[in-house]
């Protein structure tokens, strides 16, 4: 655990990137404490920072949370990304104690935000670092992991242990994000976006979930891939043991991996310790979208809720019920678009239905649904039916295009209300 510390030397930079991260030693050196006596020094009123994806410290959210319960604490905020594992200080027993201010929504906060117990802030992945750096959050005390079960990595994650105030000794596993059984519609997504959008050399970002790893599935038979993705997956150490991912010809450190954070198994965590074919940046860089634009055939591929006849597109709600997040969905569909070669794809991927077999393209977005995507970011639309490419369409093409590859018993429906929706019959002509 460690109290916040402010930026110091100002204008030093890492050898990676433009980050301000306490990597230089400073002449202290931190308390071991117990993870009780550690969490101890948050007093009520207190901005909380909790470490996110596999490095969430459990242990110290779990003696936080009795903590602010046993010492009668009030209006705690707790700041985070995804978490993994449970999340004690959302429940309701909390409320009042804590109140979980998310900037990316996992399952372990998702009921408390809909039942306006937490808070969400719709940002993207690339400026989070600003809400701490032009102190419009200001932390003060942050909970971290560090412990022989992570994996040490190369880049911008070094911060000198004399910049912790307190030190929990003790091993704590690492919470795995074991993937989910894909359908066949997933995977016949990631066959299509394999097959006829990836091209050899081409430099990768990937969302998380099943249909970015059916697509990492599907990619077997690639030559020379590249990674430059804010997060990824078990499915990107496959590809490196099939010697498909090389890096080779990469603008940005050619012949390495790029990301932020992991989100996977144990395979994934061994495969990246001590490993300099990888390395781990700020999120300000790795997304930041002059420098994906750099990269060649800079293929960027996510996922999303529902798409309307003109291209809106959903990616965090549900109708009114928030479900994950901005993340960097944009950033690198925006990255992808301007690539520097002009070979760049942006991606966005889904079912044609939902489970209960309504139809995810649709006339209208459903009432509440969030626009994370404008109908100007999209220029590649893939389902199980196909893929549609609207960069420079008009609202009359998208919806031909759109309704082409939606599932078969909605089309006529869907024909039918882009009439009545844009007073013509949607074609692909000019």
């Amino acid at each position: 655990m460690a109290k916040w510390v402010p930026r110091v030397l100002k204008g030093v930079r890492t050898y990676y990137t433009y980050s301000h991260e306490p990597f230089h030693p400073l002449k202290r050196q931190p308390a071991w404490r117990t993870a009780e006596e550690a969490v101890s020094v948050i007093k009520s009123g207190d901005v909380v920072f909790v470490h996110g994806a596999a490095a969430t410290p459990l242990r110290l959210v779990e003696a936080m949370t009795q903590h602010g319960k046993a010492g009668g604490l009030k209006g705690v905020s707790v700041c985070h990304i995804h978490t993994e594992g449970q999340a004690p200080y959302t429940e309701p027993d909390c409320e009042g104690i804590f109140r979980s201010n998310s900037f990316f929504i996992g399952s372990n906060c998702r009921l408390a935000i809909n039942e306006g117990r937490a808070d969400y802030v719709p940002i993207f992945l690339s400026e989070i670092p600003l809400l701490f750096h032009r102190n419009i959050i200001n932390i003060d005390v942050a909970l971290v992991q560090v412990n022989p079960c992570m994996p040490r990595t190369f880049g911008d994650g070094v911060i000198h242990k004399s910049h912790f105030d307190a030190m929990v000794d003790g091993l704590a596993s690492l919470p795995e994000h074991v993937p989910k059984p894909r359908s066949e519609v997933e995977n016949e997504i990631g066959r299509l976006i394999a097959d006829e959008l990836v091209d050899n050399g081409a430099t990768l970002q990937m969302g998380i979930g099943n249909i970015p790893d059916a697509v990492l599935d599907s990619l077997k038979g690639h030559r020379d891939l590249g990674i430059h993705s804010e997060m990824f997956s078990d499915g990107v150490v496959e590809l490196v043991e099939a010697g498909c991912v090389t890096n080779t010809h990469k603008a940005f450190h050619p012949g390495k991996i790029v990301g932020s954070f992991l989100v996977g198994t144990r395979r994934l965590f061994d495969f990246v310790d001590n490993n300099p074919f990888v390395v781990m940046c700020d999120v300000s860089f790795v997304n930041n979208i002059p420098v994906i634009a750099k990269n060649p055939r800079v293929t960027a591929i996510n996922s999303c809720i529902e798409v309307d006849l003109t291209g809106q597109v959903v990616s965090d709600s549900i109708g009114t019920k928030m479900y994950s997040g901005v993340g960097g969905q944009v950033d690198f569909l925006r990255g992808a678009a301007v690539g520097r070669d002009g070979l760049g794809k942006p991606i966005l991927a889904m079912p044609s239905t939902t489970s209960r077999g309504e139809s995810k393209i649709v006339p209208f977005l459903k009432q509440g649904g969030g626009v994370v995507t404008t109908r100007a970011h999209l220029h590649y639309l893939v389902t199980e039916y196909g893929i549609a490419y609207l960069f420079g369409k008009n609202l009359r093409q998208r919806a031909h295009h759109l309704i082409r590859i939606a599932h078969p018993d909605h089309r006529e429906a869907l024909e039918k209300a882009a009439y009545e929706r844009l007073h013509c019959m949607p074609s692909p002509d000019l």
